[in-house]
């Protein structure tokens, strides 16, 4: 699929807003998208669509003032270092990127064009920027971390499943992010009187042979932590979690939406809207260096009770009530 045919359905819409700002009247800004799977994926259109639509909020539009350049590695991270070369020879004005490793390949590609990462679970530790506050160089953009989430996300487990006590916990050990998640799970697992089984994923092959072993482990529930890959492949964990039994708490809504039972994380969709801002600011001459990484404020527990019934669990009452979203 092209990018104009990726764009279609907003190109009414886009065509017809009404233009809120000119960075500089006149010009035609070109923007390069840099994505790590198909742009056919239902949820990669979905969150790239945010991103569009919170530039059209911000007056920018396709034809008119912004052309985009979209180049995605169709889920084959090897293609992305030449998909990002040929963005730079297009002297593209910003590229924009999804989460890992989208990001530190753009950074790699140009030391001089601007780069918004759209998501990273912690730039500092993929080694993107030189601080939150001060990202330094030619990149910034939005962090999904903000303190103990894995911690909270293992409590939410326990509240839903009481007698959990061990759990298996789904990493790719390609993420740079996933050490520190791991250090802060392994105290939070403590305090809540839990043990933890490490298993780790690169490939969707290697995601059945975890369970395989998650199952022969004798485990009480799984927590999968957030990744690009585990969010496209969200449908087959879903179904292997379901095929053991297995309660599972995730980082991202779409997993609980693909069958998952429940998900506590920072919302990627606003994320990809808030993206616009930053591109906006940039075309309007301020630099990345200057422009301090975003962490989110607000976190969303989202329980499939549908899953939750499947499993033969009962969600506690004050559960729901906390919860923002429950699909039925």
């Amino acid at each position: 699929m092209d990018r104009r045919a990726f764009l279609g359905t907003l190109a009414g819409s886009l065509l017809a807003a009404p233009l809120a700002i000119e960075a500089q009247p006149g010009r035609v800004f070109r923007i390069g998208i840099l994505g790590n799977f198909p742009v056919t994926d239902p949820e990669d259109a979905r969150l790239w669509g945010a991103f569009i639509e919170g530039l059209r909020e911000l007056g920018y539009v396709e034809g008119r003032n912004i052309t985009i350049e979209h180049r995605s590695s169709e889920g084959k991270f090897a293609r992305l270092p030449n998909l990002a070369a040929d963005l730079v020879r297009l002297q593209v004005d910003v590229i924009v990127t999804g989460g890992p490793p989208a990001p530190l390949v753009a950074k790699q590609a140009t030391s001089t064009i601007p780069i918004v990462f759209a998501v990273s679970g912690d730039p500092v530790a993929e080694g993107l920027v030189a601080s939150l506050a001060r990202p330094g160089g030619n990149i910034t953009g939005l962090a999904s971390i903000s303190g103990d989430v894995v911690g909270k996300q293992l409590a939410l487990l326990k509240d839903a499943v009481p007698k959990v006590s061990r759990v298996a916990v789904l990493q790719n050990p390609s993420n740079e992010t996933h050490a520190r998640i791991l250090r802060q799970a392994e105290g939070a697992a403590q305090a809540l009187g839990m043990q933890l089984r490490i298993v780790q994923a690169r490939t969707p092959p290697e995601i059945d042979a975890d369970f395989a072993a998650i199952r022969s482990r004798r485990v009480d529930g799984v927590l999968v932590l957030r990744d690009a890959l585990f969010l496209a492949q969200r449908t087959q964990i879903a179904a292997l979690a379901a095929k053991g039994r297995l309660p599972a708490v995730y980082g991202f809504k779409e997993q609980v939406e693909a069958g998952g039972l429940m998900a506590y994380g920072a919302s990627v969709p606003v994320m990809y809207g808030r993206a616009a801002a930053y591109v906006d600011k940039i075309l309007k001459g301020a630099k990345p260096a200057d422009l301090p990484v975003e962490q989110p404020n607000k976190f969303d527990l989202v329980i499939n009770l549908k899953t939750a019934r499947a499993l033969g669990l009962t969600i506690p009452p004050s559960l729901l009530q906390r919860a923002d979203q429950v699909i039925e």
